[in-house]
């Protein structure tokens, strides 16, 4: 079987003549068992299962002597026994800067009215991140136009920070805040496991005119999990594309928690076993892989800022995907929903949310004013029990005397609405703000 293998593939690849093809043999809910390509198959590559004039594309999943495993990109094939299946090879797309302002599938096949897309340079989807030797520091700092952000978790050009809440937080109108900033010259926005309606809410309201410079790809919330787990790929593709041609890339991908549970769906069909909370091991070797490949570029090529949003299910911190996903990237910000009941937004934690290269953002006297200001929200936020049940008396401590007086005032320094104009100069007036507390 090796030799024919080979001498199929010698004659198949100069001309592309021999279509190599084998058999459903197997239907499951969620796959298909196919006989008749393992030799010829590699894990991710796509193929082609026809029966009774419908086609369908799928991906192998798994490999053995005995046959593969395909899932189909289609939620529901509805195919049978006997189904042909042709191989197709790896999947490749071809971004263009002409993508701007349009909306494509995990596939990158556009779902508005703008017509055909027009073809760049083809590029698979599971490049590797450039070498660490090879990229680029992060110096140049990267206004966000929130104030909290730029403010207590400021961010720098090619870095990678999560955005960690529970539904309903605010998530959503957030990352849209952030995908208004004109620093970029290109941004990539990747919408996993979205309700369908929201779609058309996130563009129109939410981004507004900045949807122009954006390319959006979409996978809803009712697409198998195999377009799920593929848009992701797909959002990255474009954004190495745009770095690569020496641009400043804004990724945006909400969320990755969703792309973690396709992944998870797609390996326990493959037969892994599961581990933590369900999720079989693959899972958390494929997160970093993802999320490595954004950041800086090589010496000469642009960056990829990327946000990354991560549904926190339960309001549990500690869930293992959302622990591996703090521990590869450069940060986190986290929205609180207690904040958010109090009709505080964005409702981000400013105690909680650090980013890790923020010492090459602020100079020497505002990291100290920084710091200063995070200690009196701290004592502020420790103490309320206790205030409210009436044990402090005023003048007893004169720390949290200037605690009790400002911290209400950078909560209104730091309340912004979604449509309100980028913030500016904010570490400024915050620090005006304390001078008139301590002198």
């Amino acid at each position: 079987m090796n030799r024919l293998s080979e001498a199929v593939a010698s004659v198949a690849l100069p001309g592309e003549r021999l279509r190599i093809s084998g058999t459903v043999t197997e239907v499951f809910p969620s796959h298909f068992h196919v006989a008749g390509l393992s030799p010829f198959l590699r894990l991710d590559d796509c193929v082609l299962l026809e029966q009774a004039g419908r086609a369908f594309h799928g991906q192998a999943i798994r490999i053995d002597r005995k046959g593969a495993l395909v899932k189909s990109f289609e939620s529901n094939a509805g195919l049978g026994l006997g189904a042909r299946v042709t191989l197709q090879g790896p999947i490749q797309i071809a971004p263009h800067s002409s993508w701007k302002g349009r909306v494509v599938d995990a596939l990158a096949r556009p779902i508005d009215e703008g017509g055909p897309l027009t073809q760049g340079e083809r590029r698979g989807l599971n490049a590797s991140p450039p070498s660490p030797m090879a990229r680029m520091r992060l110096s140049a700092p990267a206004p966000t136009g929130v104030a909290a952000i730029d403010a207590f978790a400021p961010l720098c050009l090619g870095q990678r920070i999560g955005v960690f809440a529970g539904s309903g937080v605010g998530k959503s109108t957030l990352l849209a805040m952030i995908a208004r900033s004109r620093i970029f010259d290109a941004a990539v926005i990747c919408l996993v496991g979205e309700r369908g309606r929201e779609v058309r809410d996130f563009l129109d309201e939410a981004l507004g005119a900045s949807a122009s410079n954006a390319v959006i790809v979409v996978s809803t919330s009712d697409e198998s999990p195999m377009m799920r787990r593929l848009a992701p790929l797909t959002a990255m593709s474009i954004g190495e594309s745009f770095r690569d041609q020496g641009q400043s890339v804004l990724l945006i991908m909400d969320s990755v928690t969703r792309y973690a549970h396709a992944l998870r769906e797609i390996a326990l069909s493959a037969g892994e076993p599961p581990a933590a909370n369900g999720y079989a091991p693959s899972v958390f070797a494929d997160l970093p892989r993802l999320l490595e490949r954004a950041g800086p570029g090589s010496e000469g090529a642009g960056s990829m800022t990327a946000i990354f949003s991560v549904l926190i299910d339960g309001d549990n911190h500690n869930d293992p995907v959302a622990d591996c996903i703090r521990g590869t990237l450069d940060g986190h910000i986290v929205l609180e929903r207690s904040i958010a009941e109090q009709g505080r937004y964005p409702a981000i934690d400013i105690l909680k949310s650090i980013s890790r290269v923020a010492d090459r953002v602020w100079r020497p006297q505002e990291r100290e004013m920084i710091s200063k200001a995070r200690g009196l929200v701290a004592k502020f936020e420790d103490t309320r029990d206790l205030r409210l049940l009436g044990g402090y008396r005023s003048g007893a401590d004169p720390e949290l005397d200037r605690a009790i007086g400002v911290t209400p005032l950078i909560y209104d320094l730091l309340r912004q609405a979604s449509d309100a104009p980028p913030a500016s100069d904010i570490v400024a007036r915050l620090d005006a703000m304390l001078r008139q507390f301590t002198e």
